[in-house]
């Protein structure tokens, strides 16, 4: 596979510029670095400009493609009056100035692109006899629109085109005042079931789009008059994107396998040269500490010899023999030879097995480096991993703690599997599981303040003492890079957890004792999976919670709610705001009163502005007595009891702003588990779809965490941090607003928490609607345009809470293609 190759989406013709093409695409390892293009009619160079988009838009654009997309190139070549003379027109890519075919489009077939109409229809439904159809067409010059019946005879009642930004980076030459978005509205006469066609005449051409039914007799679904093409990729990509996606499927279809991502991703022969002769003025001394015991040979030489190979050289190994009479003799051969091979190799052998936690601290009483590195017996580092913690101390000589992603090896060395792509520094993801492990680096003095291991915890040692060390240290980094190889063999907890219980309950102990030291009252109890944590705080005091409920009629999905929390709520202390929002039903009013005769802590506040969901929860907000928010959506439903006390268990913290529950669809998939920056090119929700028993991404479906953002639909949040940042930012009416809030607060200082025991159903906006108008379509692409302007640097950055090793085109959290 050529990673370097160019793929043309579209070839077109310039809308204002006579002999002139314009062409989308994007190379396929998704970055426009090193690589250049030309463009040739026959043997002619023609004059060419790039312009390369580059971004969230980008991304987003791109989602579910080929490949995730980094940097899109637009160019626009230059033909000479005379081109219908030439054969054909061909584009040379190049990497490093080695430059290729990668497109070729004859004379006839261009003369054939004069004055198309290029579109693409986004939403077509029928309500009734009522059929509308939006997107966009552009054309040189004014186009006509019609929505046709079967006898193709015009049906078309109402016909609205409308301004669209997000095309400005497809047709650059557009006008900004050009109205390339449509509308169409028709009805079909005698209930007719279809087909029927959208046709857009141009000038000189015209397009004609068949509209069929699909099954449920409530949607439709358009069909390109083509034959073959009906893939909607097809439509934005092109033939040849399109067929190179489909021989990569047929080809690859484990393309996103690890074995695959190594491939493409692990540092070259030539990248480990060059870190080998990159010279560090001063770079810290890293002590690897290495407890033995019953090491197997020839694991402890592979050991030793990954340690060896470092493209960094300033290192230390600092190794811990645990007398055991079986093997010692063979073992303290090796370490003999290898002492005195290398200067920089150190052992001792103790006189007994003091435990793996004594048999630690042994080996640290021997460091002398700037940073502590714990590593395992029988584990691998690959050649980079000092490189990279000491290029980011380079960068950063003010980090107390390093740690690095992960992945397993076979006993043999030779097969590694299960990568891990941690997060940045979690500390309530650590409080549910052990995510950091290795490969981890601390510098010498936070270690000394945090104490050496506690044999009290052994078989959780490492998190006692990561526990210990993150509460020492004031600046954690997190390089997310494959930094350490852990070997899985069957007395592991890597793939036999019932081998060690005790390590569980010593790791539970552990965080008790962390709650302890800063003074939370907290229990600890085993979740539902070995290794995983429950964290149950024990807060004396029970605050007022306002509940937020913005609604507009639907009084049958709003009881459903109210009484889910009335029945089932083991949390009492709570008050109901309802924000009526424009009803018109007599129903929905007359179940206000009765809530407010039957219950003293419910009112109805009224809002009698427009649909805006942030104006009405900030509307409501003023009217709560509470210390904490419950922002909640009234097609809702509460499962169990436990939902409000557990969300506020967290946010009493007094480092935490925001929680989040764990959502989830009427068939137990989930809705919401938290939100990424980066899906769909902006944000998006966690694991959606997935099974409500699902455990995620190493866990994380189970485990409460920080994330950057969480939805609305059911959200606890402080009184004091909703003031502090003014509320819901009113400009984002209906969609990102929870994103932008959440984004907020996380400014301000406080963390945003996802809690999966708090569950509740949602039933997904019921009195929503299409999302197709055109004023909804520009609603939402200014909402996105505001978001991004608001938090781009956030986004372009990457989620702290996510892996840049993980992909941004599924919720799943798999691999980056």
């Amino acid at each position: 596979m050529d990673t370097h190759k160019f793929f043309v989406e579209k070839m077109r013709f310039h809308l204002k510029e006579q002999d002139t093409l314009v062409f989308v695409g994007w190379f396929f390892d998704g970055s426009t670095k090193e690589h250049s293009i030309k463009a040739y009619l026959d043997n002619r160079e023609l004059p060419l400009t790039v312009q390369v988009n580059r971004g969230a838009e980008v991304r987003q654009k791109y989602i579910r493609s080929i490949n995730e997309i980094e940097e899109e190139v637009v160019g626009i070549i230059k033909l000479p009056p005379d081109w219908r003379n030439g054969r054909r027109v061909t584009l040379m890519a190049a990497y490093r100035e080695e430059y290729k075919k990668s497109y070729a489009i004859s004379t006839a077939k261009l003369g054939r692109l004069e004055n198309e109409v290029s579109y693409y229809v986004e939403n077509c439904h029928r309500e009734g006899s009522q059929i509308t159809v939006t997107g966009w067409c552009m054309s040189a010059g004014d186009i006509k629109l019609e929505l046709l019946d079967g006898s193709r005879q015009p049906i078309s009642e109402k016909v609205e085109h409308y301004y669209r930004k997000d095309l400005l980076s497809v047709f650059p030459e557009c006008d900004k005042e050009a109205k390339p978005g449509f509308l169409v509205q028709g009805t079909a006469a005698g209930g007719q079931s279809g087909p029927f066609y959208l046709e857009m005449r141009g000038a000189k051409k015209h397009s004609r789009t068949r509209l069929t039914k699909w099954d449920e007799g409530t949607k439709l679904q358009y069909v390109i008059e083509k034959a073959g093409d009906t893939v909607r990729y097809l439509e934005r990509n092109g033939i040849s994107a399109t067929a190179y996606k489909i021989k990569n499927k047929l080809m690859h279809k484990e393309g996103n396998t690890y074995e695959n991502w190594r491939a493409k991703y692990l540092p070259s022969p030539e990248e480990l040269q060059r870190q080998r002769e990159d010279v560090f003025d001063a770079g810290p001394l890293f002590s690897l500490v290495v407890p033995l015991y019953k090491t197997k040979p020839q694991y402890l030489r592979e050991m030793i010899d990954s340690v060896t190979a470092q493209t960094y050289g300033n290192w230390e190994l600092c190794m811990a023999l645990a007398a055991s009479g079986e093997e010692d003799a063979a073992l303290i051969s090796i370490l003999e030879e290898y002492a005195g091979r290398d200067a920089r190799i150190h052992y001792q052998v103790l006189p007994e097995n003091g435990g793996i936690a004594e048999n630690t601290n042994a080996a640290f009483a021997m460091a002398s480096g700037d940073y502590l590195v714990p590593v395992d017996h029988d584990d691998l580092v690959p050649e980079n991993a000092l490189y990279e913690f000491a290029s980011a101390i380079r960068r950063d000589d003010a980090i107390d703690m390093l740690y690095s992603d992960e992945d397993k090896v076979s006993m043999d060395g030779r097969h590694f599997f299960e990568p891990h792509f941690k997060p940045d520094f979690d500390l309530d993801l650590l409080c549910s599981v052990n995510y950091i492990c290795h490969l981890l680096a601390v510098r010498k003095d936070v270690a000394e303040r945090a104490g050496s291991y506690q044999s009290a915890f052994d078989g959780a040692q490492d998190l006692d003492f990561i526990l210990r060390c993150s509460e020492q240290a004031k600046k954690i980094y997190h390089v997310p890079k494959i930094l350490y190889h852990w070997r899985c063999h069957m007395d592991s907890t890597a793939s036999n957890p019932e081998s060690k219980l005790y390590a569980f309950e010593a790791g539970r102990r552990a965080i008790e004792e962390h709650y302890r030291r800063l003074g939370i009252p907290a229990r600890v109890e085993n979740a539902s999976f070995y290794g995983m944590y429950r964290t149950v705080y024990e807060w004396k005091e029970e605050p007022l919670v306002s509940i937020i409920i913005p609604n507009k009629d639907h009084a049958e999905d709003l009881k459903l709610c109210l009484d889910s929390i009335f029945t089932k709520s083991d949390y009492r202390n709570f008050e109901v705001v309802i924000v009526e929002n424009n009803s018109t039903e007599p129903e929905t009013f007359a179940y206000y009163k009765e809530l407010e005769a039957g219950h003293e802590n419910v009112k109805v506040v009224y809002y009698e502005g427009g649909f805006n969901y942030s104006k009405i929860n900030n509307f409501g907000a003023a009217a709560c007595r509470g210390d904490y928010f419950l922002l909640l959506n009234n097609d809702t439903e509460m499962i169990d009891g436990g939902c409000i006390r557990e969300m506020l268990g967290y946010c009493m913290r007094e480092d935490v702003g925001i929680v989040g529950a764990k959502l989830l669809y009427a068939d137990d998939t989930i809705q919401h588990a938290g939100v990424i920056l980066g899906f769909g090119g902006t944000a998006g929700h966690a694991f959606i779809g997935k099974s409500r028993y699902d455990t995620g991404y190493f866990g994380r479906i189970l485990c409460a965490q920080d994330y950057s953002a969480v939805t609305a639909a059911c959200m606890m949040t402080k009184r004091e941090a909703f003031e502090a940042v003014g509320g819901m930012t009113e400009e984002l009416a209906v969609a990102f607003n929870d994103v932008d809030y959440c984004l907020k607060v996380r400014k301000h200082g406080w963390l945003v928490v996802y809690d999966p025991y708090a569950e509740m159903h949602h039933y997904e906006s019921k009195s929503r609607g299409y999302e197709d108008s055109p004023e909804k379509v520009e609603r939402f692409n200014g909402e996105v345009e505001i978001l991004l302007s608001r938090w781009r640097d956030q986004i372009e950055q990457g989620d702290p809470y996510y892996n840049p090793n993980l992909t941004l085109d599924n919720s799943d959290f798999s691999l980056r293609r």
